[in-house]
């Protein structure tokens, strides 16, 4: 198996996750480390069995997962971020502070997870060929690897965001969903213009 190639492709797969991560993070007023392992565990378990399932499906699936996995994307990730904005806006006018609170809940933490590895359904049906596993512990190898990667990446971006957050605060949730609505944005340019 090719090691290096899979830690490149772990990393280039957890990017979205890390900005949601920074976001989330950003938002939180009173983080607490369970928010930050759910977080990391959700994002990173969702990197891990999307390639699996994309595997599963294999290449006669290849087709209809990549003609949509850009536009479900862009659609939850331009929601989720949309309602952060139109919430940060809302506050700003009201003039009242929100409550401390998670502001992730677990309905609106799995639509993030979802989103940010619907890239990793697709790369599950080349993954095998690109990093050379080619049997079932070689590919459960793998996606583990995968997943982790993305697990600690999430993991240190709650962390670096809420201290981004607190430098901030009052424009935090504000630039987090405007980041979200970017990144579903990148996501729909690259698979339409791009690839």
């Amino acid at each position: 198996m090719d090691y290096l190639a899979l830690f490149g492709i772990a990393v280039g797969l957890s990017m979205d996750a890390f900005a949601v991560a920074l976001t989330n993070g950003a938002v939180t007023r009173n983080l607490k480390l369970k928010h930050a392992l759910g977080i990391a565990l959700a994002f990173g378990a969702f990197q891990a069995v999307m390639p699996t399932i994309g595997w599963l499906v294999g290449i006669a699936g290849r087709g209809i997962i990549e003609s949509v996995d850009h536009w479900v994307a862009f659609i939850l990730l331009g929601y989720i971020g949309g309602k952060m904005v139109y919430d940060a806006v809302k506050e700003a006018k009201s003039h009242e502070p929100k409550e401390c609170r998670d502001p992730i809940s677990f309905k609106m933490l799995m639509v993030m997870a979802i989103a940010t590895s619907i890239d990793a359904l697709a790369t599950g049906i080349i993954l095998p060929s690109v990093v050379g596993a080619s049997t079932l512990l070689l590919m459960l190898t793998a996606v583990g690897l995968i997943g982790l990667t993305t697990f600690i990446i999430s993991f240190a971006g709650v962390y670096i965001g809420k201290k981004f957050g607190d430098l901030f605060s009052s424009k935090a949730e504000l630039l987090g969903g405007l980041v979200l609505i970017i990144i579903g944005c990148k996501i729909l340019i690259e698979h339409l213009f791009l690839s």
